[in-house]
């Protein structure tokens, strides 16, 4: 399938995909410091933290599996400065991801 045309959705069954909003999605959302919107989706940044770059690489994985539009990006920032998880996508993702995130 062209990667420009794949569907703007989640993959998951309903009930799987509240399983997964109460387990990785609530876990990562609750970290959040700040949100920025970006032309195609939004960066979060998140304060550093001993096991946070493995909780974001968790969340990239399952969300990759199950919302194959989605692109990201974890910029890890040198020190004790904040880490950033980009996600954006085609047209559309911006209101997928404010109604997943909320």
């Amino acid at each position: 399938m062209d990667n420009g045309k794949l569907p703007i959705a989640c993959l998951l069954p309903d009930a799987e995909l509240q399983e997964r909003r109460q387990d990785v999605l609530q876990k990562v959302s609750s970290a959040v410091t700040k949100i920025e919107e970006i032309d195609e989706g939004f960066r979060y940044r998140f304060s550093p933290g001993e096991t946070r770059i493995t909780e974001l690489a968790k969340l990239v994985e399952f969300e990759h599996a199950c919302c194959p539009f989605l692109r990201f990006r974890i910029t890890v920032e040198p020190g004790d400065s904040p880490i950033w998880l980009e996600l954006t996508g085609p047209e559309g993702t911006k209101e997928f991801l404010a109604d997943l995130f909320n």
